[in-house]
C-alpha cells in the first residue's frame, strides 16, 4: 500500500520492523533509520529481509530530517525514538509532507515532564497540510487507551472509574534493569504520582498510594499509583470519568535501587562538570546500566496490562476488566526483544497498518481512543497481543 519510515532502532524499533516486514502486502517498501547506522543494518540482517533500507539521521537535526524524508517519499513515519524528539520529527513531517505516529508523548529534554500540550498544539497545522499524526499507540499508552475506547462503544452508556494496571511479573536475572531507555524509564518512575479525581488533578508523593492486586495468571502484585501520559487524554476524551489512575508494579529491590540512584545525584538531567567535561548523571548511568534490548535472552514471565472500569450500562452498575498477558519469551523467540518492547512496538505496527488502510487517517492531531478501536482490536488478536475480558467481577480497586 506504501512506504514506510522506522525512526529509530533500540529494542521497540526492532519489533516494529520485524512486525512491519511480516506484511509486505501493507508495508511496500521499507526504511529504518536512527543515530547509529549499524543498530538498523544490524535488525536488517536479523530479519533476513535485504529489502529494507536503512539511513543515518539525527532526529533532531530537523533540516537533515527533512532532507531524508523528501529523499525516500515515505507515506508514513513511525517514531520510536526518544519522547524529546517528537517536536523535532513532527516539524520534518510538516515541511516533508509525512504522516506520524508515535509512541509516547513529548517531554522536555531539561524537566521530567509528560504533558499532550506541546503536541496538541500542532492540531492546525497538521489539519491545514491534509496530513493525519497518530499519538500513543504503544500500549501504555496505545492499547490502554483503544481498550478504553472499546468498553466505551461496547459496554457502557458512562464510565465512572478507570484503573490502568501495569505488571510487570517478568525476571530478566540482572540486579538492576530498565525495561526501555533508563534515561527514560527512571524519570517516569520517579517523578510524583498524579490521578484525576472530580474534575481535578491530585498529586502525591512519589508511590505514596499503593496496594496489592490481583493480576490474572499472574498472582498479587504489589501496585502503585504513578502518573501516565495516556491518562490526560482519556479524562479529556470520556469526560463522565470521575477518577481515573494508572497503577504500576514494581518489586522491592528495584525500589530500593532507585532510591539509592536518587540519593546518590545519580538521577539528575541537569549536566555537572566532571574533570573538565560537563555530563548529564542520568545519562551516564544509562551508559553502565544493561542494555534494555539484551535482557530478551533470559527473560522469563509475563507482562499483565489491562483496564479496570466501573459505570453504568442499561441503568445497572457495570465492571469490566479487560487485559491483555503477554510472554516475555515468547516475545525473545520471534523478535529478538524482551515483552516490554514487544507489547509497544506490535501495537505501533498494528496502528500504522490503520493508517495505510485508510481506517485511521483524517487531517489532525489525534490520541489513539479517537479513532474507532474495533479494527485495531481485532488485530491485536491477529498479531501477538490477544485480549481478555472479565464481566461484573469485583476489580480489587
Amino acid at each position: 500500500m506504501g512506504k514506510v519510515i522506522i525512526i529509530g532502532a533500540g529494542g521497540v524499533g526492532r519489533v516494529v520492523a520485524y512486525k512491519v516486514a511480516q506484511h509486505p502486502e501493507v508495508f511496500t517498501e521499507v526504511m529504518i533509520a536512527s543515530r547509529t547506522k549499524s543498530k538498523c543494518d544490524e535488525i536488517v540482517q536479523a530479519i533476513g529481509n535485504p529489502n529494507i533500507k536503512t539511513a543515518q539521521i539525527d532526529a533532531e537535526d530537523v533540516p537533515a530530517l527533512v532532507k531524508l524524508l523528501k529523499e525516500y517519499q515515505p507515506e508514513l513515519l513511525i517514531n520510536v525514538a526518544l519522547p524529546y524528539q517528537d517536536l523535532t520529527i513532527m516539524d520534518a513531517c510538516l515541511e516533508a509532507g509525512v504522516n506520524y505516529l508515535d509512541t509516547a508523548n513529548y517531554e522536555p529534554k531539561e524537566e521530567a515532564k509528560f504533558e499532550y500540550s506541546w503536541q496538541w498544539a500542532y492540531q492546525d497545522r497538521f489539519k491545514e497540510k491534509g496530513l493525519t499524526a497518530i499519538l500513543g499507540c504503544g500500549f501504555d499508552p496505545g492499547v490502554t487507551s483503544i481498550f478504553t475506547a472499546y468498553a466505551a462503544k461496547h459496554h457502557f452508556d458512562e464510565m465512572y472509574f478507570l484503573d490502568i494496571v501495569d505488571c510487570n511479573a517478568g525476571d530478566h536475572g540482572k540486579p538492576f534493569a530498565t525495561n526501555f531507555n533508563p534515561e527514560i524509564n527512571i524519570r517516569e518512575v520517579t517523578q510524583k504520582g498524579k490521578y484525576w479525581e472530580n474534575g481535578k488533578w491530585i498529586e502525591t508523593a512519589p508511590h505514596e498510594i499503593h496496594m496489592p492486586l490481583h493480576y490474572p495468571e499472574v498472582g498479587v502484585r504489589e501496585s502503585y499509583v504513578i502518573y501516565h501520559e495516556e491518562l490526560e487524554s482519556l479524562v479529556k476524551n470520556f469526560p463522565t470519568l470521575k477518577r481515573a489512575r494508572f497503577w504500576m508494579t514494581f518489586g522491592q529491590e528495584y525500589l530500593t535501587h532507585l532510591r539509592v540512584i536518587q540519593n546518590i545525584g545519580m538521577a539528575g538531567i541537569v549536566p555537572i562538570n566532571y574533570n573538565g567535561m560537563e555530563i548529564v548523571p542520568i545519562q551516564f548511568l544509562k551508559a553502565v546500566l544493561p542494555n534494555p534490548g539484551d535482557l530478551g535472552t533470559n527473560y522469563k514471565g509475563w507482562t499483565s496490562i489491562g483496564c479496570r472500569i466501573k459505570g453504568i450500562k442499561d441503568g445497572s452498575v457495570k465492571t469490566y476488566y479487560i487485559y491483555n498477558n503477554c510472554s516475555h519469551e515468547a516475545a525473545f523467540k520471534e523478535t529478538g526483544t524482551q515483552g516490554v518492547s514487544y507489547t509497544t512496538g506490535v501495537p505501533a505496527m498494528i496502528g500504522a497498518m490503520m493508517f495505510m488502510k485508510g481506517l485511521w487517517k483524517k487531517p489532525g492531531v489525534f490520541n489513539v481512543e479517537e479513532f474507532d478501536p474495533d479494527p485495531f482490536m481485532e488485530k491485536l488478536n491477529q498479531y501477538g497481543l490477544p485480549w481478555n475480558e472479565l464481566h461484573d467481577i469485583s476489580l480489587g480497586l
